[in-house]
């Protein structure tokens, strides 16, 4: 009995099918998701498939906007902070420069006194650059400038200024315009072979300045050039024997030193243009300084003032080959330096070997020229003139001394 009743409760029920597809179909449990269906994908039409392609690119463009608005606006952050950098900086120099210009206008900075001289027909350009080189001003340019602007252009007069500290432009240009022209101007030929002497008792004459003071200014005032501070100024009697190149000038004629300085400066000037840097550079190439070339050419001048230029040129020659000699006698043997009155001897080439400690005038552009290119292979050691300035040359002592007795026997002898 036991067995039936088990064997009874063991049996499955039977079900009906459809009853079982009904309960699932509404059975919450069974569906993953809620309207979520099964498609069979052989069953979508081609309409479907586009529209689903449309949808996706849809969505991805929708990201991909939303990316590159990001990127633009980071790009857009960079260029604004670059945009005020640059404003800030342009701005800033533009201060700067403001500040600077309103400062060398009104001469905020300035000290000291300055003493310029504005030379007859200077053009403003001229005379700006020229007040810049003194230190008045800082900016030439603005300088021309604001005297465009203002029309002050042509009413500068020429004349020796003395600007004081705190000048600014408009006190600048007032002074100019009124107070000009301070000393007239007188013409002064410096002659070739002048010595310094020569040149102080000139200036005297010509009303410039005093003896003295030129002196004084040739031996102590400073002058900004290569050649004068290498001048062996203690081995020299004037410092600036030879280098005040003879010529003719328009010097300033109110009297003291600062006339003085200013001739001197303007004779400086003129040898700095004519002594060319071609010239230097012969010079090193020849194994001579500048000095001794200078020193050279004056006794140069001293022998063969009257001659030609070819004459300067053999005469040049003769002096090289006599700086060549190891033999006794090995002096230059030049006569004129023996009259040159100061150095104890030192600048006498009849006594002394070599050349002189210096210049011993100043001498002319070509016996400078004769200096640097003397008359190459000539062979001559001897050199006499007559009294028609003829020259003649000879290679040994004996043949000089034939021709100085054939020039007595003409009676063109100069003794």
């Amino acid at each position: 009995m036991d067995e039936e009743l088990k064997a009874e409760n063991n049996k499955i029920p039977e079900t009906d099918n459809n009853q079982v597809e009904e309960e699932l179909k509404f059975s919450d449990d069974f569906i993953i998701g809620k309207d979520f269906s099964i498609v069979d994908e052989d069953s979508l039409t081609e309409e479907d498939l586009v529209s689903q392609y449309n949808d996706e690119n849809d969505a991805e463009n929708i990201d991909g906007d939303k990316s590159d608005g990001k990127k633009a606006r980071k790009k857009g952050c960079f260029g604004a902070f670059f945009l005020v950098a640059a404003i800030f900086v342009i701005s800033i120099s533009l201060a700067a420069v403001i500040i600077l210009m309103c400062i060398d206008y009104l001469g905020i900075g300035n000290s000291g006194t300055y003493e310029v001289e504005i030379t007859k027909g200077s053009s403003t350009a001229q005379i700006a650059e020229k007040l810049k080189d003194e230190g008045i001003i800082k900016s030439d340019i603005l300088f021309r400038v604001y005297s465009k602007i203002k029309g002050y252009d042509g009413s500068y007069k020429y004349g020796v200024y003395i600007f004081t500290e705190d000048t600014g432009y408009d006190d600048i240009i007032i002074k100019l315009q009124d107070e000009g022209a301070q000393a007239d101007s007188v013409e002064v030929t410096i002659p070739e072979c002048a010595t310094i002497d020569d040149i102080a008792g000139i200036l005297e004459e010509k009303g410039v300045c005093t003896k003295d003071e030129f002196i004084d200014v040739v031996q102590h005032s400073s002058f900004d050039f290569d050649f004068v501070n290498a001048i062996p100024s203690n081995q020299v009697y004037y410092r600036l024997e030879g280098y005040l190149y003879p010529d003719t000038y328009e010097f300033y004629n109110y009297g003291g030193k600062t006339c003085a300085e200013f001739a001197i400066e303007k004779m400086l000037n003129n040898f700095s243009d004519k002594f060319t840097y071609q010239m230097r550079e012969k010079a090193t190439e020849m194994g001579y300084s500048m000095h001794q070339i200078m020193t050279m050419a004056s006794i140069i001048d001293l022998e063969a003032s009257s001659g030609t230029d070819t004459d300067k040129q053999n005469v040049s020659a003769v002096f090289y080959n006599r700086l060549a000699w190891t033999e006794e006698p090995n002096l230059l043997g030049s006569t004129p330096t023996s009259e040159y009155p100061y150095g104890n001897g030192r600048y006498d080439t009849n006594k002394s070997t070599g050349l002189p400690p210096g210049p011993l005038c100043a001498p002319s552009y070509e016996s400078v020229y004769a200096a640097l290119y003397p008359t190459a292979d000539f062979t001559a050691n001897y050199f006499v003139t007559d009294s028609d300035m003829t020259f003649y040359y000879s290679d040994t002592y004996s043949q000089h001394l034939t021709t100085i007795k054939n020039i007595k026997k003409q009676g063109k002898w100069l003794g």
